[in-house]
C-alpha cells in the first residue's frame, strides 16, 4: 500500500531545476538484524520515501535507493558501505537531495554527520526528513541540522547508558545470564548446575588435580593426550544444540578452563571489558582486554556449584602468572634442576641456564648487563656442581619426611590409577550404549524398507567395531597398569621413599620431576663468584623463610684463577728444590689434596713441568745431553716447552705439519725428536706463539664460463 506523500512547507523556494536534474537518494538503514526482522514497519516507511521523492518532482529513473547498511549500526561510518557510497555520490555532485526517515538513520556520530553537511553545502545538495527539506548552505537550516545531529548522538548515548545500567543492576544480583563453560549446563529455569554426565564431571575434576600436581598447562595437556582423555563440550547452537560432544584437548581450551572463576563457584561480571581505542575499524567485536580481578565489576562467591575452592583458584592464578612472568620460573626442559631459580649475588638478576655440547654442558650465566647495555658479562659458572650441591641439601632436608612421603606417594598413585580406569569404564559404557541403541533402531525398522535397514545395519556394525576396539585398547592398558597397586609395588614405593637419594637418582625419575621436587621446598638460590676464582658463595632460600649458606668449589679454565695458585707454585718449587722429579712432585701434590683447575683430573708430570717453567725452573730430563748425539742449536720438545712456554703438544703438532726442522734419534729407551732452532728461529717461534689466530674465508673457486 503506497504511503501518502508529505507536504513540506517552503519547498518551492529551496528545490530548483538544478536539484531535479540530479539524483534523489533515499537512504535506508536499520541498526541490527533483529530490528530488521521485528520492526518491519520502519523499513517500509523508509522505502516509502521513494514516493515522496516522486511527489517532489523527481523522475522515477532519477530516484536511487541505498540500502546496503541494513543491519549496521550508525555509530560510525566504518563498516557502512552504503553511507560511504552516499558521501561519494554527493562529492561528485550527482545528488540533488538526500532523503531519510530521520537524521539518526544517516549518522549517529557528529563527526560523520558534520562531514556529510560540509560536503552537501559545497556541492549544493539538499537534505530532507519527515519535518521538511533543509539547505546546508542556509545558516538557519544548518543550525537545525546541527542540533538534530547532536540530539541523535545524545539519544544513542542515553539509550546505551540506560541499557548498560539495567544490565549492570541485573549483574549485581547475579541474575544476568552469562555463557557457561564446559562442565556446566543451564536448565530451562535459568539455574546453572554441573553437567549431568558423570564422566564430564570426572574429566573437569581430573584436569584441576593434574594442574595442581604438574603446575603447567603443557604438562596437563601432555598427560591428557598420553591417557587419551577428551574434554566434554555442549553444542552451543544449531539443530544439535545442547548435545554432549567429546573433543581433543588444546592449550587454549585448558587455559580458558584454568582462568575461569566459575569453576570456583564465583559469579563474575566484567572479565572482558571493551575499550573503544582498541577496536579495529570495521570489526566492532574487537577491543576486548582481560581485566585483573581487582577490576571486576561484580564478584559473587559461592554462587554456582564449584569444582574447586576459591583458595585453590587463587593458587592456580598465581601459578599461571609465575609461569608467564618467570617469578619463580616454570618447569623447563633440560638437565638443569635449578633453571629459573638461580639469582646473581652481584646484581640480583635471574641467571640463565645455557646448554652446550648437545645439551650435556650446563652453565648458569648472568648476561643481562651485556644483553641490555652492551657491558661485560656479570658472572657465570658451571651448573653441574651447583645442581649437585643444592640437590644434596634438598635431599637432606627431606629425610625426616620419608615415611610420610611414602604413604602420600602410594595414595596419589592409587588415586590417579583409579581416575584413569574410571575414564575407561565410562568410555566402555558409552560405547555399549551406542551398540544397544543401534540394535534397537535396526530391529524397529520394517523389513520391507531395505534402504533404511541397510543403513541401520551399517551403523550397528560400526558401533560394534568401535566397542571391540575400545575393549582391546582397555585390555592392553590393563596389561601395563593394573587397577590397584600390588604388594610388590607398594613395597617398592616405601623402599624408594625411605631412600630418597636412590629415588632421586633412579633412571625413571625425569629432570622435570626433579625440578618439581626442588620447587616444592626452594624459593631461590643466590650465587656469588669470588672474583674469577673457584670459590662460590651459595645461599639457598627455602620457601619457609629459612636460609642455608654454603661454599661451592667450581672448576675454572686456568690455574691462575685458583685462589691458592701462589701457594701451589711455592709448594711445587719447594719440592723441586728438594731434588724431586716431576712424577714425584705430582704424586706429592695429589696426596696433599691439591687440585688442578678443571677438578676432573689429578696433577700429572706434564702439568708439574709447566708449573716449574712458569717460575723459570728448568727441568733437566732423565736423558742428558751427553746421551743424545746432538748438533748445534738442537733442542728436545721438553726443553723448548720450558724455554718458550709453548706446550709440548703444540710443538709436536707444528712438527707434524712441517713448521719445525727436526730429526729423530734413537736412545736406549725410545726414539726422541731433536729440533733445530737458533736465535732467529726461536724469535720466529715466539712471534708465531704471540700472534692471534684468525680465520680466513677461503677464496671461492673461479669456474670458467665454458663449463656451464
Amino acid at each position: 500500500m503506497p504511503i501518502a506523500p508529505l507536504r513540506y512547507p517552503g519547498v518551492s523556494s529551496k528545490i530548483v531545476g538544478q536539484h531535479r536534474d540530479r539524483l534523489a537518494v533515499v537512504y535506508v538503514r536499520q541498526s541490527t538484524l533483529q530490528q530488521l526482522e521485528r520492526h518491519q514497519e520502519s523499513t517500509r516507511l523508509q522505502y516509502g520515501l521513494v514516493d515522496h521523492a516522486l511527489a517532489l518532482g523527481w523522475a522515477q529513473q532519477r530516484v536511487l535507493v541505498i540500502d546496503e547498511d541494513l543491519g549496521k549500526s550508525g555509530t560510525t561510518a566504518e563498516g557502512r558501505p552504503g553511507f560511504q557510497r552516499l558521501v561519494a555520490e554527493v562529492s561528485l555532485e550527482h545528488v540533488g537531495i538526500v532523503l531519510g526517515l530521520e537524521m539518526s538513520r544517516l549518522a549517529r556520530s557528529n563527526r560523520d554527520w558534520h562531514q556529510l553537511l560540509e560536503v552537501c553545502a559545497l556541492c549544493g545538495t539538499l537534505i530532507g526528513d519527515l519535518d521538511g527539506v533543509y539547505d546546508p548552505r542556509d545558516y538557519n537550516d544548518r543550525l537545525v541540522l546541527g542540533l538534530k545531529g547532536t540530539m541523535s548522538e545524545a539519544e544513542l548515548h542515553v539509550l546505551k547508558q540506560r541499557l548498560l545500567a539495567g544490565q549492570q543492576a541485573k549483574a549485581r544480583r547475579g541474575a544476568l545470564r552469562l555463557r557457561v563453560p564446559m562442565g556446566y549446563v543451564r536448565r530451562p529455569s535459568g539455574e546453572v548446575v554441573k553437567d549431568p554426565d558423570e564422566q564430564a564431571q570426572i574429566v573437569i575434576t581430573l584436569l584441576f588435580e593434574q594442574f595442581a600436581r604438574l603446575g603447567t598447562i603443557g604438562g596437563v595437556l601432555r598427560y591428557m593426550v598420553r591417557q587419551g582423555i577428551q574434554l566434554p563440550c555442549r553444542v552451543a547452537a544449531g539443530p544439535n544444540k545442547g548435545d554432549l560432544v567429546w573433543r581433543r584437548p588444546s592449550q587454549s581450551t585448558l587455559k580458558n578452563v584454568l582462568h575461569h572463576p566459575m569453576y570456583a563457584g564465583a559469579y563474575v561480571y566484567g572479565r572482558r571489558p571493551t575499550e573503544a581505542r582498541r577496536k579495529h575499524p570495521g570489526r566492532p567485536a574487537t577491543g576486548r582486554r582481560v581485566a585483573t580481578p581487582t577490576e571486576w565489576q561484580v564478584l559473587l562467591q559461592d554462587h554456582y556449584p564449584a569444582y574447586i575452592t576459591w583458595a585453590q583458584f587463587e593458587r592456580n592464578q598465581r601459578q599461571l602468572e609465575a609461569n608467564c612472568n618467570a617469578v619463580q620460573g616454570a618447569i623447563q626442559r633440560g638437565p638443569s634442576v635449578l633453571a629459573g631459580l638461580v639469582r646473581c649475588g652481584r646484581c640480583g638478576l635471574r641467571m640463565t641456564a645455557a646448554y652446550s655440547n648437545n645439551g650435556t654442558g650446563l652453565r648458569y650465566m648472568c648476561h643481562q648487563e651485556k644483553k641490555v647495555y652492551g657491558g661485560p658479562r656479570c658472572q657465570s659458572l658451571v651448573g653441574g656442581p651447583l645442581d649437585k650441591l643444592v640437590a644434596a641439601l634438598v635431599l637432606q632436608a627431606l629425610e625426616p619426611a620419608a615415611l610420610e612421603i611414602s604413604l602420600q606417594v602410594a595414595a596419589d598413585v592409587e588415586a590417579e590409577r583409579h581416575q584413569v580406569h574410571q575414564q575407561w569404564t565410562y568410555r566402555l559404557e558409552r560405547a555399549q550404549y551406542a551398540v544397544e541403541r543401534a540394535a534397537r533402531q535396526y530391529h524397529a525398522v520394517e523389513p520391507e524398507n531395505r534402504l533404511v535397514a541397510r543403513t541401520l545395519e551399517r551403523q550397528w556394525e560400526e558401533a560394534l567395531g568401535e566397542a571391540e576396539r575400545l575393549q582391546a585398547d582397555y585390555a592392553r592398558f590393563l596389561a601395563v597398569q593394573p587397577t590397584t597397586l600390588s604388594s610388590a609395588e607398594r613395597d617398592a614405593i616405601r623402599r624408594l621413599a625411605s631412600d630418597i637419594p636412590a629415588l632421586w637418582r633412579a633412571p625413571g625419575t625425569t629432570d622435570a620431576e626433579r625440578q618439581a621436587i626442588i620447587r616444592q621446598v626452594v624459593d631461590q638460590v643466590v650465587v656469588t663468584v669470588h672474583g674469577e676464582s673457584e670459590q662460590v658463595a651459595v645461599c639457598v632460600h627455602w620457601l619457609g623463610g629459612h636460609r642455608t649458606e654454603a661454599t661451592l668449589i667450581r672448576p675454572v679454565a686456568r690455574l691462575e684463577q685458583l685462589s691458592y695458585y701462589p701457594q701451589l707454585l711455592a709448594r711445587a718449587a719447594a719440592l723441586y728444590a728438594q731434588g724431586a722429579d716431576r712424577p714425584t712432585i705430582a704424586q706429592t701434590l695429589n696426596r696433599e689434596g691439591w687440585q688442578p683447575a678443571k677438578r676432573t683430573t689429578t696433577f700429572s708430570a706434564l702439568m708439574v713441568g709447566r708449573l716449574l717453567a712458569r717460575q723459570g725452573l728448568r727441568y733437566v730430563p732423565p736423558v742428558q745431553a751427553a746421551a743424545l748425539a746432538r748438533e748445534a742449536h738442537e733442542w728436545t720438545l721438553q726443553e723448548l716447552e720450558q724455554l718458550l712456554g709453548i706446550p709440548e703438544e703444540t710443538l709436536y703438532a707444528w712438527l707434524c705439519h712441517g713448521r719445525l726442522t727436526a730429526r729423530q734419534v734413537t736412545t736406549a729407551s725410545h726414539p726422541r725428536w731433536l729440533i733445530w732452532a737458533d736465535a732467529g728461529e726461536l724469535d720466529r717461534l715466539r712471534t708465531i706463539r704471540n700472534t692471534p689466530r684468525t680465520w680466513k674465508r677461503p677464496t671461492p673457486k673461479q669456474i670458467p664460463m665454458d663449463e656451464f
